[in-house]
C-alpha cells in the first residue's frame, strides 16, 4: 500500500523545472566590452546547453555550445532560447569582430523585447550601463522610461533590468565630447564607492549568475540597482545573485580588500 501511495504521489507531483544545463540562452548585443564579456561568461561558466548570439554577418562558431543566430531567424520559434540578454554597450573600434554581432540601440528595446517574446523567450535580462551620477536615485531602483514600462507590460515570466555605472569612454573622443568625458570623470571621483563603475567582466559574471537562477525565482519585473551590481563585483557574485533573487540579506564587504 505504501508503494502504491508513493507511486500515485509521484504521478501527481509537478514536473521538475529544467536544469540550467538543459536551457538555451540568447545574447543580443554580444559585441563591445560588456556584450562580449556576457557571451564569454555564458559560454565558459557552463550551465547552458546552448549559447546563441544574434548576428548581422556570418560567424564561424569555435565551440560546440555556441550557435550564431542570424537576425532574420529571430522571429522563428525554432530559436529554442528560453532566456535572453539584451546588452547595451558602446561601440569599440579595435577590430571587425564586433561588427558581426547585432548592436541594439536603447530606443529599439521595446521592439526587440516583443520579438524575443514572440520567439519563445520567457526570461529577459536587460543590461543597462549608464553614466556615473546621471541617473536619479528613484530611477535606479525602478523603471526609468516608458520603453522599460512597455517591456515590463509584456507577458514575460521574468524581466530583469541590471543597472551599473559605466566608465567614461577612452581618449578617442574629441573636442566637446572629450570635455564631457573629463567632467564625468571628475564627477565619478565624488560619487560613493558603491556607485562607481564596475568592470565589464565582473558585471557580466553577475548577470549570468542571475540568469541561471532566474527561472526558480518568483515571477515578475525586477530592477537590480547599481549598488547591488557593485557589491557583486566585490564579493561572491553567485551568492549575491542567489540572495538578492530570494529576498535574503546580502553579503557585506566589511573586512574585504576592494576589487578593481
Amino acid at each position: 500500500m505504501t508503494l502504491l501511495n508513493e507511486a500515485l504521489r509521484a504521478a501527481h507531483a509537478p514536473a521538475p523545472r529544467p536544469a540550467a544545463a538543459a536551457r538555451t540562452v540568447l545574447v543580443v548585443g554580444a559585441g563591445g566590452a560588456l556584450g562580449s564579456a556576457v557571451l564569454e561568461q555564458a559560454l565558459g561558466g557552463g550551465g547552458f546547453r546552448q549559447v546563441q548570439a544574434l548576428v548581422a554577418a556570418p560567424v564561424a562558431p569555435a565551440l560546440a555550445t555556441f550557435h550564431p543566430l542570424p537576425e532574420a531567424q529571430l522571429a522563428r520559434r525554432g530559436t529554442q532560447a528560453d532566456t535572453a540578454f539584451v546588452v547595451f554597450d558602446r561601440e569599440r573600434h579595435v577590430n571587425g569582430r564586433d561588427e558581426a554581432f547585432v548592436r541594439p540601440q536603447p530606443e529599439q528595446l521595446p521592439g526587440i523585447a516583443r520579438r524575443l517574446h514572440a520567439a519563445g523567450v520567457r526570461h529577459l535580462l536587460v543590461v543597462l550601463p549608464h553614466a556615473p551620477g546621471a541617473l536619479p536615485q528613484a530611477l535606479q531602483q525602478g523603471l526609468a522610461s516608458l520603453d522599460e514600462q512597455a517591456v515590463a507590460a509584456l507577458d514575460f515570466r521574468h524581466v530583469l533590468f541590471v543597472r551599473s555605472p559605466q566608465a567614461p569612454a577612452g581618449a578617442t573622443a574629441r573636442g566637446l565630447q572629450r570635455l564631457a568625458h573629463w567632467m564625468l570623470g571628475q564627477l565619478q571621483m565624488m560619487l560613493p564607492q558603491q556607485h562607481q563603475p564596475v568592470r565589464a567582466a565582473r558585471l557580466a559574471a553577475f548577470a549570468v549568475h542571475l540568469a541561471r537562477r532566474l527561472p526558480d525565482a518568483a515571477p515578475g519585473t525586477r530592477v537590480v540597482p547599481p549598488e547591488v551590481s557593485w557589491l557583486a563585483s566585490q564579493v561572491d557574485e553567485a551568492e549575491v545573485a542567489r540572495a538578492w533573487l530570494a529576498g535574503e540579506p546580502l553579503p557585506t564587504v566589511a573586512g574585504r580588500r576592494p576589487r578593481y
